[in-house]
């Protein structure tokens, strides 16, 4: 299955295909010419896939080498950039050569921002290999690194020439880092796909289920991503639906310490948080935030952490970047299957943080 993300000045192409990174090589020369390419992994992934993905590359003429760094958010930092930075200089990485991504998350943004500010920018792939990178991270250009102070706060707008997405590889991930990749599927359906919610209702939930109907909810995640990333690519508006359950979620990441809770985790918890708060408000249709707990109990993604430090969660949240000097926006969802955004003073931000 494709997918087409149609920029206007760089349209790309989403390749879904079970057993898809057998074929990395042929995809990869099918759009670029023969170069040097440096492949940006975690240790762990690079231990599952970066010989064979580097040895397929090799035989289609490419020259690769692989910079790997030690797994996990904590990692994703102007320290492991300056890092990659080094090594590609050490390689001899021109404007005209290339960086694929081969990892989750924390790796295809690391790879993009390497990729968008080395020498000012030379062009990337991203072949996302957890379920959170393949329905979302990966696609749409978002690059960034962490800082102590808050997620994503340094990165850069920079669209990859094209993104390879082999369920297959979910296989290999453990249940938690599977099971925290839906909560970006949930996001999806509740704020543009019904077809998409109506699945994962008639889903069991376990793991086996979530990788049989792997193919399905990537190809609808993507679909509502790629179609709101075309309409709006620098997110001045619609593309901000993207963000319902981010906003506390991010706080929540950061507030915990980068890694304890996962994106996806930090992502259900937000989304039902919020929801709780917006329906006291009359801002949000009752019950849904229970429906939203419901189907991310079903999924096993947690709906709750501790410490919950509203303090620390407001602080978190005056440095996310929706922030617009002393307002923030907000993405409710005033009906299943639509999003909306509301503009609030930051302070009264601290009223969806109470329980």
């Amino acid at each position: 299955m494709k997918l087409r993300v149609d920029l206007s000045y760089n349209p790309y192409d989403l390749v879904i295909e079970k057993g898809c990174l057998s074929k990395v090589g042929d995809w990869a020369a099918g759009l670029w010419k023969p170069q040097k390419v440096t492949l940006i992994t975690d240790n762990h992934v690079a231990s599952l896939y970066a010989e064979k993905v580097k040895l397929r590359l090799e035989a289609a003429g490419f020259e690769v080498h692989v910079f790997d760094f030690l797994e996990g958010e904590a990692s994703k930092t102007l320290i492991t950039a300056n890092k990659a930075f080094e090594f590609m200089i050490k390689v001899g990485m021109t404007r005209s050569d290339g960086v694929i991504g081969l990892g989750g998350g924390v790796v295809g943004d690391l790879a993009g921002f390497v990729a968008s500010t080395y020498m000012r920018g030379i062009h990337f792939l991203q072949i996302p290999t957890s379920l959170t990178a393949q329905v979302d991270s990966s696609i749409g250009g978002k690059t960034g690194v962490n800082t102590p102070w808050a997620k994503n706060i340094v990165g850069t707008f920079a669209q990859p020439d094209g993104v390879l997405i082999d369920p297959d590889t979910l296989e290999t991930l453990g249940s938690r880092e599977l099971v925290e990749g839906m909560g970006e599927v949930i996001k999806y359906g509740l704020i543009s796909d019904l077809d998409l919610w109506q699945e994962l209702q008639s889903m069991s939930g376990t793991r086996t289920a979530i990788l049989e109907h792997a193919e399905s909810i990537i190809y609808h995640s993507c679909n509502v991503k790629r179609k709101i990333v075309v309409e709006d690519e620098f997110e001045g508006g619609i593309r901000m639906h993207l963000n319902f359950g981010h906003t506390i979620g991010h706080a929540i990441e950061q507030t915990a310490g980068y890694g304890k809770v996962m994106h996806g985790e930090a992502v259900a918890i937000g989304m039902v948080q919020i929801a709780k708060v917006a329906e006291r408000k009359g801002l949000m249709p009752a019950g849904l935030s229970q429906e939203i707990a419901d189907i991310c109990a079903k999924f096993s993604l947690p709906t709750d952490f501790e410490p919950w430090d509203v303090e620390k969660l407001h602080a978190a949240l005056s440095h996310d970047k929706k922030a617009r000097g002393k307002d923030i926006k907000i993405v409710l969802v005033p009906e299943l299957g639509q999003a909306t955004i509301k503009q609030i003073p930051l302070t009264e931000m601290k009223d969806y943080l109470v329980k």
